[in-house]
């Protein structure tokens, strides 16, 4: 015969209260095993087995209606894990879509329409982003006379939150989706984009071969960037054969837009780089910085490499130096 124990050793062995036992046993989650003369609960081993699973489930938040099935083995500890597993991962969802609010609210002065608009955001449907966006690029790109492949290029540039999203890319989505419906923010770099493609130089540079052009030439600096970072020295045979493929491939591509080649200016113009004069001249090109803005955030939420001006320039340094040491 199995030996009994009293509540009291029941609690002190399960961690539960002697009031939660007797709850359990009244709505019928797990009965005594016995009772003594007296009308004291006794229970089994087998019985404290499963209020300890009772109390697991329990702290894991199931109810007790699930518990039941479980023990009653009309369902199994698997389905039921499954089930309340999915509840667990959509109140995740929930609480990072509120931290990224809450940490939004207290960097930002906020008011209350842009709290009620920032939960809406992070609310949204995979749907409802990808129609913001789309409208957005509508908007920007409306009137703009360049090859519909530039377009779709643009277009492209689209954020894809994941499932899993972490608080920095729920906050990159509603600075955003913020800025993709701000009026100012979408007319400047519409009229941006309108200057930049109005003449027809502008249009050339939205021709696929000038764009199969500034591909090869991103390649080449990822070429470049990958070579720096590994620590390959500025005066190696390797960063001077780089080099020297930039600027033949700089001249080439001015060549391509203007009919001019001229590979000792190419070469010239990447010696003389400046980081400080870079930066400045940057600081200046409002529609650039704009676009570099909306590229930054939708890098964030995807999780892909952000546009870096000191990686650049760093590379760029690496490569003049690589170019110097070619002429002595």
């Amino acid at each position: 015969m199995n030996e009994l124990y009293p509540i009291g050793d029941v609690a002190r062995r399960t961690g539960l209260s002697v009031s939660a036992i007797r709850f359990y046993a009244d709505e019928g989650v797990v009965a005594p095993t016995g009772l003594t003369e007296g009308g004291f609960r006794q229970y089994d081993v087998q019985a404290i087995a499963r209020l300890e699973l009772v109390r697991t489930l329990r702290d894991l938040g199931a109810g007790l209606d699930d518990i039941r099935r479980v023990l009653a083995e009309e369902s199994t500890l698997p389905e039921l894990a499954a089930r309340h597993l999915r509840l667990v991962e959509d109140r995740l969802r929930q609480f990072r879509a509120r931290r990224a609010v809450l940490r939004t609210i207290v960097r930002q002065h906020t008011t209350t329409d842009q709290v009620s608009l920032m939960h809406k955001l992070v609310s949204m449907s995979d749907d409802d982003r990808d129609q913001l966006i789309s409208r957005f690029w509508d908007f920007v790109t409306d009137g703009l006379d360049v090859h519909p492949g530039y377009l779709d290029r643009l277009r492209s540039r689209r954020p894809h939150l994941p499932e899993e999203p972490s608080t920095e890319q729920l906050e990159a989505w509603i600075e955003l989706a913020e800025i993709v419906q701000d009026e100012r923010f979408r007319t400047e770099l519409r009229d941006h984009f309108r200057r930049a493609f109005g003449a027809e130089q502008g249009k050339l540079m939205a021709t696929p071969e000038m764009l199969a052009r500034a591909e090869q030439r991103r390649l080449l600096y990822l070429e470049a960037q990958a070579a720096q970072q590994a620590g390959v020295p500025a005066d190696s045979p390797q960063a001077r054969d780089i080099a020297e493929r930039m600027a033949a491939d700089s001249a080439g591509f001015v060549s391509a837009m203007t009919g001019d080649h001229d590979l000792d200016k190419a070469r010239r113009s990447m010696i003389g780089f400046d980081r400080t004069r870079s930066a400045q001249t940057r600081a200046k090109l409002t529609g650039t910085n704009l676009m570099v803005r909306y590229t930054t955030l939708v890098a964030t939420i995807n999780g892909t490499p952000k546009p870096d001006p000191d990686k650049t320039a760093a590379v760029q340094e690496w490569m003049a130096a690589a170019l110097r040491r070619g002429t002595t």
